[in-house]
């Protein structure tokens, strides 16, 4: 895109200036809507709402049967979102499936592996948020412990079934992460699975009490942070918008 289009909101000229387009991921789920139960792509409506409070147009991306056309729609993002969901299949990182592990999402996770790996082909900025870092590490060859209060004895960072928690968060200061939140915060939180192993080039720049990895940031990209909060859940808009500020070109 042109660099008119890629500037972010603030500065002069902005009356000319299209805000970046962020693309967010979705699930594939059975949903009900008026007479019908179908098949659709659902995203909770908090993740849109933080980017185009940040300063974003965000755009659903659901995920496809093919995959032919991943490289080109990357081409035309300026930004990404993977956002949360349902479990990785342990298959994808060599593992055998423990009782606790969710159904497998086939599509989904075949999806967003090749839209992360050309997502990082691509040096485009992007935010991967709790199932979003966890396919961001799998990507990168890393594992996941598939549940987490059998790894670390409480139950923390889901503490209520269909209620999102907060803890407290520890960050490396000279992190990006850190240069954008400080060297810690109360962050909103739903998950029971988290890194294993780190992946390739991945570098764990945040923790939980438990010494859970709660933030990484891929090194050498121009913007590849994960979380395992969930920051579109929050009042917290930090993270959305540098990665919008980042994705105008700023």
């Amino acid at each position: 895109m042109s660099e008119a289009t890629r500037q972010a909101p603030g500065g002069p000229g902005d009356a000319d200036r299209s805000p970046p387009v962020i693309g967010i991921t979705t699930y594939l789920e059975p949903a009900r809507w008026g007479v019908w139960v179908r098949e659709a792509a659902l995203l909770p409506a908090p993740y849109a709402r933080a980017v185009e409070r940040a300063g974003g147009v965000p755009v659903m991306l659901p995920p496809t049967g093919g995959l032919r056309g991943v490289d080109a729609l990357v081409r035309r993002l300026d930004g990404l979102v993977i956002a949360g969901g349902g479990d990785v299949d342990p298959d994808l990182y060599g593992a055998d499936r423990h009782p606790e592990t969710g159904p497998p999402q086939p599509q989904r996770d075949r999806f967003e592996l090749a839209l992360v790996r050309a997502a990082i082909e691509a040096d485009l900025p992007f935010l991967a948020i709790c199932r979003g870092m966890q396919v961001l590490n799998v990507a990168r060859g890393g594992s996941l412990v598939q549940y987490l209060p059998q790894e670390v004895g409480n139950e923390d960072h889901a503490p209520a079934v269909g209620m999102v928690g907060r803890h407290r968060v520890h960050i490396n200061p000279t992190s990006a992460v850190g240069k954008i939140m400080g060297d810690g915060a109360d962050v909103p939180t739903y998950h029971h699975q988290a890194v294993k192993r780190l992946g390739k080039g991945l570098s764990a720049v945040a923790y939980a009490a438990d010494q859970v990895v709660e933030a990484v940031e891929l090194q050498g990209h121009r913007f590849g942070i994960g979380v395992q909060w969930h920051p579109e859940e929050g009042d917290d808009r930090r993270l959305f918008e540098a990665l919008v500020a980042e994705s105008a070109g700023r």
